[in-house]
């Protein structure tokens, strides 16, 4: 088992294709988050978070103002046939304020486990379903601003991937109710695996493992970001066959 599939995630070195890419993505993502209309559509946490899904227009092959998508991370992952245009990511001095309708256990939630999450399994009416199966999460910062880092728990897609696999059995993935199974994963990864934080700058890039849990850190009184904030751009393709989400590695 290579490193990335024990550990559940792999931060790259600086290369020059993805410093390329990266400088031309922070040019085009500076004018996105600036956007009136973009920014009442997905700031957050009283304009300390960006969400920006679908956010950063660049072409089907990846590539953005005309600079390919190229990088390290190829030897770990099957691209998809086309790329989605990536979630643009940008967090703001301050970040998490209390959101309008965010529940003070949600917002403490977000503090201290900084909103750990699994991608693609998302809430319905309080519950939660697969909805979407991503096949891997690759983050790439648009910046060198260590402000408000991701944070994973190293190893814990074993343990998340375990219990949904047992919780979904042989019926289709998107159909079962993984709420009950996803919280007791989670307390599980929180009761025996320490946090991580991930400190890359642009031009090094970050693949997470589909079922890794993973969150943001608050912003703390030392950070600092230039005035457009701490950006990354994340693709998350999704697997074409549902099912490959729990049988792939």
């Amino acid at each position: 088992m290579n490193a990335f599939l024990r550990n559940g995630f792999h931060v790259f070195e600086r290369d020059a294709r993805v410093l390329k890419w990266a400088s031309a993505a922070a040019d085009v993502a500076r004018k996105v988050a600036q956007d009136p209309a973009m920014r009442a559509q997905w700031l957050r946490h009283q304009e300390t978070w960006f969400v920006g899904v679908d956010a950063l227009p660049n072409a089907t092959d990846g590539a953005i103002a005309n600079v390919p998508l190229a990088g390290p991370w190829e030897a770990q992952i099957t691209p998809p046939r086309a790329w989605h245009k990536a979630q643009l990511s940008v967090v703001y001095e301050g970040y998490p304020l209390q959101d309008a309708g965010e529940s003070d256990a949600n917002h403490r939630f977000r503090i201290k486990r900084y909103a750990a999450h699994v991608d693609g399994i998302l809430l319905e009416q309080g519950r939660r379903f697969l909805r979407e199966p991503h096949a891997f999460v690759l983050g790439l910062p648009l910046g060198d601003s260590c402000a408000s880092p991701l944070v994973v728990w190293p190893s814990s897609h074993v343990m998340m991937r375990a219990s949904l696999r047992r919780a979904i059995g042989a019926a289709e993935p998107a159909s079962i109710d993984l709420t009950d199974a996803y919280k007791a994963a989670r307390a599980e990864v929180f009761a025996q695996i320490e946090p991580v934080e991930i400190n890359a700058r642009m031009g090094q890039s970050m693949l997470l493992h589909r079922h890794l849990l993973h969150g943001v850190a608050p912003w703390k009184a030392a950070d600092t970001a230039p005035p457009e904030g701490r950006m990354v751009a994340y693709f998350r393709p999704q697997f074409e066959q549902v099912s490959d989400w729990l049988t792939q590695p």
